[in-house]
């Protein structure tokens, strides 16, 4: 399969990526993140790991339209079908919506829920035309509920959670399927020196697992939500 992921270079998208890896069926993988370095070292690392698999990297911010739409250009010159899209680069700052710096819920929605908006109308076209392709959108929990210290990050969720749900409905004509991912937290880099025990909140390859399996089924099902959640739940 063709799978395509944004902000793979670490935490669930290098997870997401790796768990399709593994299961010997020699993907070809289209990833993108902002460092370049780290990037190409998980690009490395996947293809080093899983010789089967072809892996593509391409530096891209995709909070710039300008920069997602040349990342969506290169693909779409190397091959004209894409089966998996994964929706995964998102940014977290902490704030209030009442306190936060001006301009924060700007910049939040355009890494969080416009970057999916606008990769996916470009990348759409060649999945309507096959009338094959699965959708994965990465939200959060806080998609789904307010937090203290919230603020804009929890607002861009809630919007690319309205997106996602809305995408499932008017991808059902077309044999395209869309599933809306609500992970609660998960380790990686960005809870790093937080203090919290790792064996509190899940593992990145728990969600990576989960959107795997949805992949794997039937034309004829879809799996319109997943949710997940530490054990002893939220924090």
């Amino acid at each position: 399969m063709n799978i395509v992921i944004t902000g793979a270079s670490k935490g669930l998208g290098k997870a997401i990526a790796e768990v399709f890896a593994q299961d010997g069926k020699g993907h070809t993988f289209f990833i993108c993140a902002r460092n370049t370095g780290e990037l190409e070292m998980t690009g490395k690392v996947i293809q080093d790991c899983f010789p089967g698999v072809t892996v593509y990297c391409k530096t891209c911010d995709v909070g710039d339209k300008g920069s997602l739409t040349a990342f969506a250009e290169w693909i779409l010159a190397k091959t004209g079908k894409i089966d998996i899209l994964v929706n995964n680069a998102g940014i977290y700052l902490p704030g209030s919506a009442y306190g936060e710096d001006d301009g924060m819920l700007e910049k939040l929605m355009e890494v969080n829920a416009y970057s999916a908006y606008h990769l996916t109308r470009l990348i759409l076209p060649g999945m309507i035309q096959v009338k094959s392709g699965h959708i994965f959108n990465i939200c959060s929990i806080a998609s789904l509920t307010a937090y203290p210290n919230g603020g804009a990050y929890s607002i861009s969720k809630f919007a690319l959670y309205g997106f996602s749900k809305n995408l499932r409905e008017e991808m059902k004509p077309h044999g395209i399927k869309v599933t809306h991912v609500l992970p609660g937290a998960a380790y990686t880099d960005s809870w790093a020196g937080s203090g919290v025990d790792p064996n509190r909140i899940m593992e990145a390859s728990d969600i990576a697992k989960m959107v795997y399996a949805a992949a794997q089924l039937s034309p004829q099902a879809c799996v319109e939500e997943i949710i997940l959640r530490p054990q002893l739940g939220d924090l």
